[in-house]
């Protein structure tokens, strides 16, 4: 028996916005109670967080409300027909509608779908809208979102913005201007489907370019520098706001393209105009032992066809002439191009030492200004593994998480060399029966190598023996020496932009100027991978600017092992996992 109709009265505008901000609240609260049950496994993570979906909403929808309609004093019925309830179906169609229009941006509030939200997440709507409604919903946008912009502003430092408000009042409120002209044709009919899809794809654009450069951005883990803290295939957000987001440098680009358009293979980005380096405020700075997401510091000079190693890796290995005339036999190193901070290749790293401190390798343990580094659970070394001949059962291999490319041996099975092992995998493989010797791979100390910053003859380190070395920090000044301008050379000459020249091996000029010191305009980061022997950081390369940090990683949303096929090589029990928490 249906109920009258006159127990289903229009909502009022208010109430449906308290509905949508407690529904809101709820679902958050739902996620984050299940994100930090460390005693789930992702794949029930997955089925929880989708029973909200395909149960909770269409369930709550056919029963006549979800629990913020009902707090609201709304119940849920048929859009126009109060005395009718809906179909399971009907409330699936409804729910999907809603997932790809908040998505991907195809459906949102304009002024000829006002209420497209509230019709469907199936919220009562008016019946019909007098001027002087419409004229309050105006108002109430105008004053959402122009607080919205005000406050933009000032995030971005930059005042000038502020007549945008005007093109906001106009739009809600005045609407003096036909902003939407494209959209309107002569017999009033309602535009093409391509102009309101052209519409959508734009408005979807620009949001999502807007989010990448100031909230938070999609990465996928490339190497295994960072294993077993972070694993090849991870998929992170990385957080913008973490260390406040940059302004862009290269304002003039193709969304969700880092350098490279694909297909066509040409720059996603005009080199002009280019803004300098500005960071805007965020909740906090880069701490000891935070992973971070930056722009590599030597990939501004960049041989397309032999990206890895860099291009000053090449130069010192073949001959700068060489490389640039592209005149090594069997070796095509393509166009040479150069390319701005924020269009560099994106690395991710452990911060392990910060502006003003010292950094000291020994015997490849870590030691900050004299203190030794916290053990972290992922990190490993690599280990030469003895046998008697038999061969280490593959299982044992998967279940420790040692990746088939890591499982190098020698002989029959006698000896595996460089296996990287954290110290529980070292333990684990002791104990077993065929296993003979675990034992370090290190080199000695004084033992140089030429591919170790700062690639000087004067300084006799390598991986294992490093240092120890100074951390550039913003405003301190060093005395120039011969001893270290191979050290800082890069810094003064290229990330902060001077003109340097030396004479002989103790007379400098910065800019012109005679001079024996120089004070640093930034801070400088040294960043290492969790996987120690297998890791090209800091060590190589050198400091990372604070001009090229991007942000820090918050969460693990998806994970695929490319050493498996699908669906096997879904690894479920990453999913929701908080991204460098041991």
């Amino acid at each position: 028996m249906k109920k009258s109709v006159s127990n289903f009265v229009p909502a009022d505008f208010r109430e449906r916005q308290v509905s949508n901000v407690i529904d809101l609240a709820l679902f958050i609260l739902y996620i984050l109670l299940i994100t930090y049950q460390e005693n789930l496994g992702g794949i029930v993570k997955v089925i929880l967080s989708s029973l909200y979906l395909v149960l909770y909403l269409p369930v709550a929808y056919v029963l006549g409300g979800t629990l913020g309609q009902r707090f609201s004093g709304l119940r849920m019925r048929k859009y126009n027909d109060y005395s009718s309830s809906i179909g399971i179906f009907s409330a699936y169609k409804r729910i999907i509608l809603l997932v790809i229009g908040n998505w991907f941006g195809l459906l949102y509030f304009s002024k000829d779908r006002r209420f497209t939200y509230e019709k469907l997440s199936n919220t009562i709507l008016l019946k019909s809208e007098d001027d002087d409604m419409k004229k309050k919903v105006g108002l109430i946008k105008f004053v959402f979102w122009g607080t919205i912009y005000i406050l933009f502003c000032i995030w971005v430092q930059n005042l000038w913005l502020l007549p945008g408000v005007l093109i906001i009042f106009d739009m809600y409120v005045s609407k003096k201007v036909p902003w939407d002209f494209y959209k309107k044709t002569r017999s009033g009919k309602k535009p093409h489907w391509i102009v309101e899809w052209f519409d959508a794809i734009i408005f979807a654009l620009i949001a999502v370019g807007l989010i990448n450069i100031y909230l938070f951005q999609n990465y996928k883990i490339p190497t295994s520098s960072l294993e077993k803290t972070l694993l090849v295939g991870d998929h992170l957000f990385v957080s913008k706001v973490a260390y406040g987001p940059r302004n862009p440098m290269t304002p003039l680009s193709f969304p969700l393209a880092q350098h490279t358009l694909p297909i066509i293979n040409t720059k996603s980005y005009f080199e002009k105009p280019q803004w300098k380096y500005k960071r805007l405020a965020g909740f906090g700075h880069v701490k000891h032992d935070d992973i971070v997401v930056f722009n590599f510091p030597t990939g501004d000079t960049v041989c397309t066809k032999v990206p890895n190693p860099d291009y000053y890796e090449l130069c010192r290995e073949y001959g700068r002439e060489k490389v640039r005339n592209n005149t090594v036999p069997g070796i095509d190193f393509g166009e040479i191009v150069w390319r701005p901070v924020d269009r560099r290749e994106n690395y991710v790293k452990r911060c392990v030492a910060l502006p003003g401190d010292s950094l000291q390798v020994k015997n490849g343990r870590l030691l900050i200004n004299g203190v030794p580094q916290k053990a972290h659970k992922g990190i490993q070394f690599n280990y030469m593994v003895v046998t008697n001949g038999t061969q280490i059962n593959p299982k044992i291999f998967e279940k420790l998480g040692i990746a088939k490319e890591d499982q190098h041996y020698a002989g029959n099975y006698n000896v595996y060399h460089h296996m990287p092992l954290t110290d529980e995998n070292v333990k684990a493989l002791q104990e077993l029966s065929n296993v003979v010797s675990v034992n370090p791979m290190k080199k000695m100390p004084g033992e140089r190598d030429p591919q170790v910053f700062p690639h000087s003859d004067l300084y006799d380190w390598n991986a294992d023996f490093f240092g120890p070395l100074w951390i550039p920090k913003k405003g301190e000044t060093v005395e120039l020496t011969k001893t270290n301008i191979p050290v800082y050379k890069r810094i003064i000459q290229t990330y902060e932009s001077n003109e340097f020249k030396s004479v002989g091996d103790s007379i400098f000029y910065i800019n012109g100027e005679k001079t024996d010191t120089y004070t640093f305009k930034m801070d400088y980061y040294f960043m290492m991978g969790d996987n120690r022997d297998n890791s090209v950081d800091s060590r190589f390369w050198g400091f990372v600017p604070e001009d090229h940090v991007v942000g820090k990683p918050i969460l693990v949303w998806l994970s695929l092992d490319k050493d498996k096929s699908f669906p096997a090589n879904i690894r479920w029990n990453r999913f929701f996992k908080i991204a460098g928490k041991d």
